[in-house]
């Protein structure tokens, strides 16, 4: 791997669906000793570092360095990046503890039926829901599907709450202290008594659908679904049939797999969903972290040392 040189000029590449706003990242990075601009992806010529959400082809004929503020970088072609040694990281562990909180809201308001009520105000409608529907989320257990920045996180807040927690990971991630940590290839065997199954593992081929028809119906009847990882992790089709079907008690979903949910989406009518617009990690502070990411990395670069998060 080549290391690129100091930073001249960075540019922040002007995006149209992340609630963070290119021009706020830019005055978080006013400190730098470089060239900080708000720049268009066709006008690259004279800067050698992007921040980005998305890959853009012109990345590849113009920038030493090119950081992505999501941790999934799935769309990036990381073999062209590395033939042209352009170095790429991306924001793995700033958002952990962001998305936990949100997947941990998602549950009680699951476990409470929060959402009904919410849908109940609009009406001025009083009526409680029967007395048997919510429950106590620190009596139930949770199977945290991938045990990385993000799950760990979910997994600690969870336990706290004094859920019985379990995961699912390619590796036995002993130091989360879990009682048990199934193979991904066990994954069923790992669902089937979990009452909230937490999907926060990163897309990859090997993670691509993983949640399928044979996964949905080896969950309980009364367990819930929640997923702050990405849409793909789910077979979709299969998941709204499983809820029409009574297979599984509801969903708690913040990505899918083709972003925006379409309009007809049945997903939308379902009164056991919860539906939120990819905003699981939206947070004031979000900024923040991603500058301080970006400040340590355009530092580091130039020198002897390796920058952090780094992909290729």
């Amino acid at each position: 791997m080549t290391v690129p040189t100091a930073v001249q000029r960075l540019a922040i590449v002007a995006w149209g669906d992340h609630p963070c706003p290119p021009t706020h990242l830019r005055d978080q990075l006013g400190d730098l000793d470089c060239d900080v601009v708000v720049r268009d992806a066709t006008d690259l010529d004279d800067c050698d570092a992007a921040v980005t959400v998305y890959h853009h082809d012109e990345f590849l004929g113009s920038v030493d360095w090119v950081h992505t503020i999501r941790s999934g970088y799935d769309d990036f072609p990381l073999d062209a990046y590395e033939e042209r040694g352009i170095t790429l990281t991306n924001s793995t562990g700033i958002a952990g503890d962001l998305v936990a909180e949100t997947a941990l809201g998602l549950m009680l308001t699951q476990a409470k039926g929060l959402h009904r009520y919410r849908d109940k105000q609009r009406d001025a409608d009083w009526e409680r829901i029967p007395w048997q529907r919510p429950f106590e989320l620190g009596s139930e257990s949770v199977c945290v599907v991938g045990l990385g920045a993000l799950g760990s996180s979910v997994a600690t807040r969870a336990a706290a709450l004094g859920m019985d927690v379990w995961g699912v990971d390619v590796r036995p991630v002993a130091a989360l202290g879990l009682d048990r940590v199934y193979d991904v290839g066990r994954i069923q065997a790992a669902v089937e008594n979990a009452r909230f199954v937490v999907l926060t593992t990163p897309l990859l081929e090997s993670t691509r659908g993983l949640v399928d028809a044979e996964v949905l119906a080896a969950m309980r009847e009364d367990a819930y679904l929640v997923n702050v990882s990405r849409g793909g992790i789910v077979d979709q089709p299969a998941l709204e049939a499983a809820l029409r079907g009574d297979e599984i008690a509801g969903a708690a979903l913040d990505v899918f797999a083709t972003e925006p949910l379409a309009d007809e989406s049945p997903l939308w009518e379902m009164d056991n969903v919860v539906v939120t617009p990819h905003a699981a990690a939206q947070s004031n502070n979000y900024g923040e972290k991603v500058a301080t990411l970006v400040r340590t990395n355009a530092r580091i670069l130039g020198s002897d040392r390796d920058p952090w998060n780094r992909i290729v």
